[in-house]
Protein backbone atom coordinates (compact mmCIF):
# COMPACT_ATOMS: atom_id res chain seq x y z
CA UNK A 1 0.00 0.00 0.00
CA UNK A 2 1.02 3.30 -1.03
CA UNK A 3 2.54 5.74 2.04
CA UNK A 4 0.24 8.28 1.62
CA UNK A 5 -3.11 5.94 1.33
CA UNK A 6 -1.51 4.30 4.70
CA UNK A 7 -1.70 7.30 6.85
CA UNK A 8 -4.99 8.41 5.30
CA UNK A 9 -6.33 5.61 6.33
CA UNK A 10 -4.72 5.27 9.40
CA UNK A 11 -6.17 8.76 10.00
CA UNK A 12 -9.56 8.08 8.80
CA UNK A 13 -9.49 5.47 11.67
CA UNK A 14 -7.79 7.53 14.29
CA UNK A 15 -10.98 9.95 13.27
CA UNK A 16 -13.37 7.15 14.46
CA UNK A 17 -11.62 6.08 17.74
CA UNK A 18 -10.20 2.72 16.44
CA UNK A 19 -7.58 1.73 19.30
CA UNK A 20 -5.85 -0.21 17.82
CA UNK A 21 -4.91 2.51 15.59
CA UNK A 22 -4.18 4.53 18.64
CA UNK A 23 -1.86 2.10 20.35
CA UNK A 24 0.17 2.14 17.04
CA UNK A 25 0.53 5.87 17.00
CA UNK A 26 1.46 5.90 20.33
CA UNK A 27 3.76 2.78 19.82
CA UNK A 28 5.27 4.21 16.67
CA UNK A 29 6.01 8.01 17.76
CA UNK A 30 6.04 7.80 21.98
CA UNK A 31 10.08 7.70 21.34
CA UNK A 32 10.65 10.69 19.15
CA UNK A 33 7.83 12.53 21.56
CA UNK A 34 9.84 12.05 24.59
CA UNK A 35 12.93 12.63 22.96
CA UNK A 36 11.79 16.10 21.36
CA UNK A 37 10.19 16.82 24.48
CA UNK A 38 13.16 16.31 26.62
CA UNK A 39 15.66 18.51 24.61
CA UNK A 40 13.40 21.28 24.97
CA UNK A 41 12.34 20.71 29.21
CA UNK A 42 15.57 18.26 29.74
CA UNK A 43 14.01 17.09 32.60
CA UNK A 44 12.78 13.33 31.84
CA UNK A 45 9.38 13.49 33.98
CA UNK A 46 8.37 16.45 32.21
CA UNK A 47 9.26 14.95 29.24
CA UNK A 48 7.02 11.90 29.87
CA UNK A 49 4.14 14.16 30.89
CA UNK A 50 4.32 16.11 27.83
CA UNK A 51 4.01 12.78 25.83
CA UNK A 52 1.26 12.16 27.64
CA UNK A 53 -0.43 15.41 26.86
CA UNK A 54 0.21 15.49 23.37
CA UNK A 55 -1.16 11.64 22.77
CA UNK A 56 -4.29 12.94 24.85
CA UNK A 57 -4.62 16.32 22.37
CA UNK A 58 -4.32 13.68 19.61
CA UNK A 59 -7.02 11.62 21.00
CA UNK A 60 -9.15 14.86 21.38
CA UNK A 61 -8.76 16.76 18.47
CA UNK A 62 -7.99 14.12 16.09
CA UNK A 63 -10.95 14.89 14.19
CA UNK A 64 -9.80 18.66 13.40
CA UNK A 65 -6.86 17.35 11.98
CA UNK A 66 -7.00 18.40 8.73
CA UNK A 67 -4.09 16.37 7.03
CA UNK A 68 -2.24 19.47 5.59
CA UNK A 69 0.36 17.39 6.94
CA UNK A 70 1.91 14.20 7.65
CA UNK A 71 0.97 12.65 11.35
CA UNK A 72 4.64 13.10 12.24
CA UNK A 73 5.08 16.80 11.68
CA UNK A 74 1.44 17.06 13.23
CA UNK A 75 2.92 15.51 16.36
CA UNK A 76 6.47 17.20 16.49
CA UNK A 77 4.59 20.72 16.00
CA UNK A 78 2.32 19.49 18.87
CA UNK A 79 5.01 17.84 21.53
CA UNK A 80 7.09 21.15 20.63
CA UNK A 81 5.09 23.83 21.57
CA UNK A 82 3.40 21.85 24.40
CA UNK A 83 7.46 21.47 25.97
CA UNK A 84 8.36 25.47 25.21
CA UNK A 85 5.13 25.78 26.76
CA UNK A 86 5.54 23.86 29.87
CA UNK A 87 9.50 25.25 29.93
CA UNK A 88 8.17 28.99 29.85
CA UNK A 89 6.00 28.05 32.86
CA UNK A 90 8.77 26.58 34.91
CA UNK A 91 10.94 29.53 34.09
CA UNK A 92 8.41 31.33 35.50
CA UNK A 93 8.27 29.71 38.47
CA UNK A 94 11.82 29.50 38.83
CA UNK A 95 11.84 33.58 38.59
CA UNK A 96 8.48 33.78 41.16
CA UNK A 97 10.37 31.63 43.60
CA UNK A 98 13.66 33.45 43.38
CA UNK A 99 11.51 36.57 44.05
CA UNK A 100 10.35 34.93 46.70
CA UNK A 101 13.55 33.85 47.88
CA UNK A 102 14.56 37.86 48.08
CA UNK A 103 11.09 38.94 49.71
CA UNK A 104 9.63 35.86 51.32
CA UNK A 105 10.12 35.18 55.45
CA UNK A 106 11.67 32.02 54.93
CA UNK A 107 14.77 32.78 52.81
CA UNK A 108 15.07 29.42 51.29
CA UNK A 109 14.38 28.60 47.53
CA UNK A 110 11.58 26.81 46.34
CA UNK A 111 12.62 25.33 43.72
CA UNK A 112 15.41 22.34 42.47
CA UNK A 113 17.66 23.55 39.61
CA UNK A 114 16.72 22.00 36.47
CA UNK A 115 18.86 18.77 35.46
CA UNK A 116 20.59 18.32 32.59
CA UNK A 117 21.19 15.01 32.36
CA UNK A 118 19.50 12.99 29.26
CA UNK A 119 18.83 9.17 29.20
CA UNK A 120 21.79 9.02 26.86
CA UNK A 121 24.36 10.80 29.32
CA UNK A 122 23.47 9.13 32.36
CA UNK A 123 26.40 7.25 32.42
CA UNK A 124 28.86 9.85 30.90
CA UNK A 125 28.23 12.50 34.12
CA UNK A 126 31.11 14.88 32.83
CA UNK A 127 31.09 18.53 33.31
CA UNK A 128 31.31 19.22 29.54
CA UNK A 129 28.34 17.08 28.56
CA UNK A 130 26.34 19.56 31.23
CA UNK A 131 28.06 22.33 29.71
CA UNK A 132 26.90 21.28 26.32
CA UNK A 133 23.19 20.66 27.24
CA UNK A 134 23.27 23.89 29.41
CA UNK A 135 24.29 25.86 26.27
CA UNK A 136 21.50 24.17 23.71
CA UNK A 137 19.17 24.89 26.34
CA UNK A 138 19.92 29.03 26.36
CA UNK A 139 19.92 29.04 22.78
CA UNK A 140 16.20 31.00 21.91
CA UNK A 141 13.44 28.71 21.89
CA UNK A 142 13.06 28.74 17.75
CA UNK A 143 16.76 27.95 16.80
CA UNK A 144 16.54 25.47 19.82
CA UNK A 145 13.24 23.71 18.58
CA UNK A 146 15.01 24.22 15.04
CA UNK A 147 18.72 22.42 16.43
CA UNK A 148 16.82 20.03 18.43
CA UNK A 149 14.55 18.22 15.44
CA UNK A 150 17.82 18.86 13.10
CA UNK A 151 20.51 17.19 15.18
CA UNK A 152 18.98 14.71 17.48
CA UNK A 153 15.53 13.32 15.20
CA UNK A 154 17.47 13.98 12.38
CA UNK A 155 14.59 15.95 10.41
CA UNK A 156 15.41 17.79 7.19
CA UNK A 157 15.09 21.68 6.51
CA UNK A 158 11.91 20.65 4.89
CA UNK A 159 10.41 18.91 7.29
CA UNK A 160 11.65 21.31 10.22
CA UNK A 161 10.06 23.77 8.18
CA UNK A 162 6.51 22.07 8.11
CA UNK A 163 6.65 21.40 11.76
CA UNK A 164 7.40 25.69 12.90
CA UNK A 165 5.55 26.25 10.18
CA UNK A 166 8.17 28.65 9.03
CA UNK A 167 10.16 28.97 5.43
CA UNK A 168 13.26 26.62 4.60
CA UNK A 169 15.51 29.65 4.61
CA UNK A 170 14.53 30.68 7.84
CA UNK A 171 15.06 27.52 9.03
CA UNK A 172 18.59 27.37 7.48
CA UNK A 173 18.83 30.68 9.40
CA UNK A 174 17.81 29.19 12.55
CA UNK A 175 20.79 26.30 12.59
CA UNK A 176 23.61 28.56 11.44
CA UNK A 177 22.61 31.41 14.26
CA UNK A 178 22.12 28.02 16.83
CA UNK A 179 25.74 26.80 15.44
CA UNK A 180 27.31 30.18 15.66
CA UNK A 181 26.05 30.41 19.03
CA UNK A 182 26.69 27.27 20.40
CA UNK A 183 30.36 27.96 19.00
CA UNK A 184 30.86 31.09 21.14
CA UNK A 185 29.47 29.39 24.47
CA UNK A 186 31.35 26.40 23.98
CA UNK A 187 35.02 27.32 22.27
CA UNK A 188 36.35 27.53 26.21
CA UNK A 189 35.70 23.99 26.18
CA UNK A 190 37.82 22.90 23.26
CA UNK A 191 41.23 23.96 24.63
Amino acid sequence: MNETIDETTRLDQLRQGHEPTFRWLVDTYQKRVFRTALAIVSSPQEAEDVAQEVFIEVFRTVSNFRGEASLATWLYRLTTSRALKKERDRKRKKRFAFMTTLFGDDGEASYDPPDFQTPETTLETSEQTRQISQAVQGLAESQQVAFTLHYQEELSYQEIAAVMETSVSAVESLLFRARQTLRKKLTPLRS
